[in-house]
């Protein structure tokens, strides 16, 4: 043994010798590798940094922690409670914010504040390295990357007020940066906008889903026009804007209302003539809770999911129980209105009466004891199913709970219609009008056929 050791050692001593003499040998550039210095050369390569800056919109997942925006809106409202099972400490960081306790170590609030930023400091990568090329390719994925960091900010905005805007990229010694007033953040979202509209396409091709159109670009400035007019007190010039530019997207004539609007939320629905803006979701990727920056498939299928649910139900497979909508959301349902609530919400006696109605039996349809039982009011989401068609659904081998490719609406036609009434109203508009656009919508909410 001391034989082979002497050996190695000398081995070692002699490469150190033969290379230690040639100092050119240790500036060697990097072989096989791309650098920013010599990337972004090709409209191939902008868009491939376009699509790095796209991706964080789907994160459910990411830094071991769930990021789902979805969440984050419905449980810090009246909508939902945390859910899951606080007695086996799980997923403290949603217990602590729903019960308003959340610190700056919380688990939630970091990661999510976090996956917007990177997706900003993405998107200004494109545009900061991209200025050298002029090709329309180039033009519009620089349009795309414009509307992503109005997202990103409008987003932020959303759930943390007044918040650093970053149109540059940065080094480490510059992301120590104050919050932006309002009026500063939604002036570099207006501006983004506004550039990416001049440029974006009005339809988007095969194979283009998901990528930010001109409609989702209007849409998204006549919905920041209407949070910035609401809270600059009832700015009506505001509110106007807003109506303008949601009028261009109804002038469009591309988008329509589903007839069912159930089957906007059935298994394998993507992209339908209603969605305006929409986060794609993918089961392509081998997603496994190793994934460090953010997995592919959608998380909060299998996070929101009923826990406890019977192994025989025919359609739907058990969660883990987060996110329960509360008792005040089901009453706020008026005694008719099964259609547009049984699109949302699923309750115990429905699912008792799908396994009666299948043949099946089950000694307990639900086992609410393996849930949070303060939380728990007999009530789960029922918009990101967790269908038992997603078995096996996992093509390529990531873990099954985390490649569940149910994508996410960001924005609807309904929410633009509804949008673009409450902005007619509140800039002096025609109330008539106005009341057109809700009727469309409230059709189809009273269910096919009915009026």
């Amino acid at each position: 043994m001391n034989r082979y050791k002497i050996s190695a050692v000398a081995l070692v001593a002699f490469m150190l010798s033969a290379t230690s003499c040639n100092p050119d040998r240790l500036e060697v550039e990097p072989v096989g590798e791309f650098l920013s210095a010599n990337f972004y050369q090709t409209e191939e390569q902008v868009f491939s940094a376009l699509i790095a800056a796209y991706d964080p919109l789907g994160w459910t997942m990411a830094y071991g922690n769930w990021v789902s925006h979805v969440m984050f809106g419905e449980i810090r409202s009246d909508n939902a409670n945390a859910g899951g099972d606080p007695s086996n400490n799980d997923q403290p960081g949603w217990q602590e914010f729903d019960d308003f306790l959340a610190t700056n170590t919380n688990t939630v609030i970091h990661p999510i504040y976090r996956k917007h930023y990177i997706g900003i400091f993405r998107a200004n990568l494109v545009l900061s390295n991209s200025t050298e090329l002029t090709t329309p390719a180039v033009e519009r994925y620089r349009a795309e990357a414009k509307f992503l960091r109005a997202y990103y900010h409008f987003e932020l905005f959303k759930h943390f007020g007044p918040i650093p805007v970053i149109t540059e990229t940065l080094t480490p010694d510059d992301v120590d940066r104050e919050r932006n007033t309002m009026t500063e953040v939604f002036t570099a979202i207006v501006t983004d906008l506004e550039d990416a509209i001049n440029v974006l396409p009005a339809t988007l091709s095969a194979g283009e889903s998901g990528r930010a159109s001109k409609g989702a670009a209007e849409a998204l400035l006549g919905k920041a026009y209407l949070y910035w007019a609401d809270m600059a007190n009832d700015d009506a010039q505001k509110f106007g804007l807003a109506a303008q530019h949601l009028q261009e997207v109804v002038n469009l004539g591309i988008y329509t209302l589903e007839d069912d609007m159930e089957a906007l939320y059935d298994f394998g629905v993507k992209n339908p003539a209603e969605s305006v803006f929409e986060l794609q979701q993918s089961n392509l990727f081998p997603s496994d809770w190793g994934w460090f920056e953010g997995i592919d498939g959608n998380g909060m299928v299998q996070l929101c999911g009923i826990r406890g649910l019977c192994d025989d139900h025919p359609t739907y497979q058990a969660g883990w129980g987060f996110m329960l909508p509360t008792q005040d959301l089901y009453d706020h349902y008026l005694n008719d209105d099964t259609y547009r609530r049984d699109a949302a919400l699923i309750s115990v006696a429905e699912l008792t009466q799908e396994v009666q109605d299948a043949g099946v039996s089950c000694a307990v349809v639900v086992d609410e004891t393996q849930g949070n039982p303060v939380d728990n009011t007999g009530y789960w989401q029922e918009k990101y199913a967790n269908y038992k068609s997603y078995t096996g659904n996992n093509v390529n081998g990531g873990d099954p709970n985390l490649t569940k490719d149910a994508n996410i609406y960001a924005i609807r036609y309904a929410d633009v219609l509804l949008m673009l009434a409450e902005a007619l109203h509140r800039s002096g508009g025609s109330d008539a009008q106005a009341m057109e656009y809700i009727d469309i919508v409230r059709e189809r909410a009273a269910g096919p056929g009915d009026n």
